[in-house]
């Protein structure tokens, strides 16, 4: 349920300056001549549909939050009843279907804009100073807690380890997530607190780190994390709803419409169907609970108008930048592993029958090339219908044998551009420049005939639609550049690009007759920007800034504001 929180200053005007009044239908004429009637209409922008590259300048609403009608301001009072209807003046602002991010975690993007953030910080020194920054304004008893960082542009060359810790705050508990949310670093303090020492087996799953001595150096990876994340107080019923409600406000704010939210707690359904039902969650939803919520997806529980519960989130392997994520064959930088896998093909066997029996469906994590075809296997062997819309999310390292296999299976590649501009500064050396041809392959998925859904992951990545899409069509840094290995043929038309945050992210979760595109029928999702995404050069895509956020025909967020 959706609550309009924002008053309609100088952009909305009331229908007392709207065009002549339409004429009623007479008593001989048929029903399927009577003008839809409008609640609100948006007029004087430029208007993507999404249908084929179509523009129009005017979108009529009804109070159902659908639309009625789009064409030329010209003919409104023509064809449609705008009797006591609101304008929305777009003041030559450009409005595209709702952005939808197909992966993300609103509760680590609420926990992120709540906690200390370390995705900014630019080396192992700046780190160091930031934790003990941290550690000057906590109790001496309190846990250094933090996320974001990520080493592989910094000038050390490497990742921290507990001995950086211990230098800078002592014997304090020090907890540091990887952007990733692979891998952390703990200071010796929080490793010994967890039981972690030189006799600590690695466990199913999961890697510790060690030096040449057998030490720990504080790295630990997938699920050698657990005991050390364990130190860490499970957030309180109240801090969860925070989060959920400023993560649902940023995402407003960045002209999302709506989120597919991956590994949601079943317990956390309830709190967003009563935050959905106080008008606190402005952006759709659409969830994909973790492997405990098979049940909850089965019946479709505690969803709303705006909230979906159908999907179930697993994990097949880590992640690329930690050399988590499953390979064929081994890391080029790292001989002694090809990764790890968090979820065997019997064990992934046993869930799809499940998920099959259960019509629930399927999100899984697969980053590399040996993940990933793991997945295709074991599908294939159950011959499981394409009616399904199984995702793989990620997809990000494919052998070339197995990119046509994906929509030959009818299986949905959820995939993060941004992922890409970052990645591709290590991942030739993890991957050696061969393997780069299977990678990050958006083309030539589109080219065999597959589905890819547009996401960010964030709190990994930033989580902004405009990187998103930049990235998609440019295949480049944020500063422009790109390199060996970075295949630019991969790069997107702009058509594609929309296509992924928008129809395909509406296919992905069975709301394509609702979702997509800007057509009669559908529900007013909208962004609007105040660049033409469509033509401007690459570079002022990142220029752009979110103009408003419309949700089922709700202003859920304005600039004006």
């Amino acid at each position: 349920m959706l609550r309009n929180t924002f008053i309609l200053s100088a952009i909305v005007l009331s229908a007392c300056a709207q065009p002549s009044m339409p004429r009623a239908a007479g008593p001989s004429e048929s029903a399927e001549t009577v003008q839809p009637v409008a609640a609100r209409i948006f007029a004087s922008g430029t208007i993507y549909t999404g249908v084929e590259g179509e523009t129009v300048d005017t979108v009529a609403v009804d109070d159902d939050g659908r639309i009625v009608w789009t064409g030329s301001i010209d003919d409104l009072d023509a064809e449609v009843d705008i009797e006591g209807a609101e304008f929305v003046w777009l003041d030559n602002n450009f409005m595209y279907p709702g952005f939808t991010d197909s992966h993300a975690h609103l509760l680590g993007i609420g926990q992120r804009e709540l906690s200390l953030d370390l995705a900014d910080t630019a080396s192992l020194e700046e780190l160091v100073t930031r934790i003990e920054a941290e550690a000057g304004g906590l109790g001496d008893e309190a846990i250094i807690v933090g996320r974001g960082w990520i080493e592989t542009d910094w000038p050390e060359g490497r990742m921290p380890a507990a001995a950086d810790l211990d230098a800078a705050v002592g014997d304090r508990l020090v907890i540091l997530m990887r952007a990733d949310g692979h891998a952390l670093v703990a200071s010796t303090a929080a490793l010994n607190a967890a039981g972690i020492d030189e006799t600590t087996p690695d466990p199913e799953g999961g890697k510790i780190e060690r030096d040449s001595d057998g030490k720990a150096t504080g790295i630990l990876i997938d699920n050698a994390m657990t005991p050390v994340w364990g130190l860490v107080a499970e957030p309180s019923e109240e801090e969860i709803r925070r989060a959920y409600v400023e993560g649902s406000r940023v995402y407003a704010e960045r002209g999302w419409t709506g989120l597919h939210n991956m590994s949601v707690p079943p317990a956390h359904a309830p709190l967003m169907a009563e935050l959905d039902a106080a008008g606190e969650m402005p952006v759709r939803i659409y969830n994909a609970l973790s492997e405990d919520g098979f049940p909850l997806a089965a019946g479709h529980e505690y969803e709303t108008d705006t909230i979906s519960n159908r999907a179930v989130k697993l994990y097949m392997d880590g992640a690329l930048g930690s050399r988590g994520a499953l390979l064929i064959e081994p890391y080029s930088d790292r001989p002694d592993t090809n990764g790890l896998s968090l979820l065997e093909p019997e064990g992934l066997h046993n869930l799809m029958m499940k998920a099959e029996e259960e019509d629930v469906q399927l999100a899984i994590h697969a980053i590399g090339d040996l993940a990933n075809r793991r997945i295709l296997n074991v599908y294939e062997e159950l011959d499981i219908s394409p009616d399904r819309r199984w995702r793989i999310e990620h997809t990000q390292i494919l052998h070339p044998d197995d990119i046509a296999r994906i929509p030959e299976l009818g299986l949905i590649a959820s995939m993060q551009p941004s992922h890409a501009i970052g990645d591709l500064k290590f991942a030739p050396a993890r991957l050696g420049f061969d393997r780069l041809d299977g990678a990050y392959a958006w083309q030539n998925l589109l080219d065999a005939g597959a589905v890819i859904a547009g996401g960010s992951d964030a709190p990994v990545e930033v989580g902004s639609p405009l990187i998103e899409f930049y990235a998609a069509v440019a295949r480049e840094d944020l500063e422009g550049n790109s390199g060996e290995g970075w295949h630019p043929e991969q790069a997107l038309s702009r058509q594609d690009a929309l296509a992924l945050f928008t129809s395909s992210a509406a296919y992905a979760a069975f709301m394509e007759d609702d979702l997509g595109t800007i057509e009669p029928g559908k529900l007013a999702d909208f962004t609007v920007f105040d660049r033409d995404l469509m033509t401007v050069p690459e570079d002022e895509i990142l220029e752009a800034n979110a103009v408003m956020t419309v949700v089922n025909g709700e202003i859920v967020w304005s600039a004006a504001e």
